[in-house]
C-alpha cells in the first residue's frame, strides 16, 4: 500500500514538473498568492470554488470541534500538523488567513481549488504536493473548521 501511495505521489510530482510551462520566473507564485477569485485582494474574503458559498459563524461549538479533531486526525494528519509545516502547511492560524468558505471548499473540493483558485495554486507551487480528495462530507468539513477555530482561539 505504501508503494502505491508513493508511486502516485511521484507520478503526480512528475506531472506537475512536466506541465510547468518552461517559465523559470518565480514571481508567478507571489502574483497568484496575491490575486484572488473575483479580483478580491483580501485572502480572508476569498471563498474559493466549491459548494460552500456562505458559512455563518457564531459561538464556537466545542462538541462539533471535538468531532472535527477526530476527523482531522483520521483524514488530514498524514499531511498536516497543527503547529508545524509538514507535507502541507501548518493549520494553526488558518482561520485568520482564509475565509471559512475557502477552508471548507479546499477540504471538500481540492481538485477544482488546485486547478482554478489562485491561492490554492500558490500553495501547490510552494508545497509541491497536491491535497488529496478524501471525499469529506460537508458536516465533517464543518467540524474540522470548528476544530481549527478552537485551536486558533486558544493560541
Amino acid at each position: 500500500m505504501k508503494k502505491i501511495i508513493l508511486s502516485i505521489f511521484v507520478l503526480s510530482l512528475l506531472l506537475l514538473i512536466s506541465c510547468g510551462g518552461g517559465n523559470s520566473n518565480n514571481d508567478s507564485t507571489t502574483k497568484n498568492a496575491n490575486s484572488f477569485v473575483g479580483g478580491n485582494n483580501d485572502p480572508v474574503k476569498d471563498i474559493g470554488i466549491g459548494p460552500i458559498k456562505s458559512i455563518p459563524l457564531g459561538v464556537i461549538d466545542t462538541v462539533i470541534a471535538a468531532k472535527g479533531k477526530e476527523a482531522f486526525k483520521i483524514n488530514c494528519s498524514a499531511c498536516h500538523k497543527i503547529n508545524k509545516r509538514y507535507i502541507g502547511p501548518a493549520m494553526l492560524g488558518i482561520t485568520e488567513r482564509r475565509s471559512p468558505e475557502w477552508i471548507m471548499n479546499m477540504i471538500m473540493n481540492p481538485e477544482v481549488m488546485l486547478a482554478e483558485n489562485n491561492v490554492a495554486k500558490a500553495l501547490l507551487a510552494e508545497y509541491l504536493a497536491p491535497m488529496a480528495n478524501q471525499n469529506i462530507k460537508e458536516v465533517d468539513a464543518r467540524s474540522i473548521l470548528e476544530y481549527f477555530r478552537v485551536k486558533d482561539n486558544s493560541k
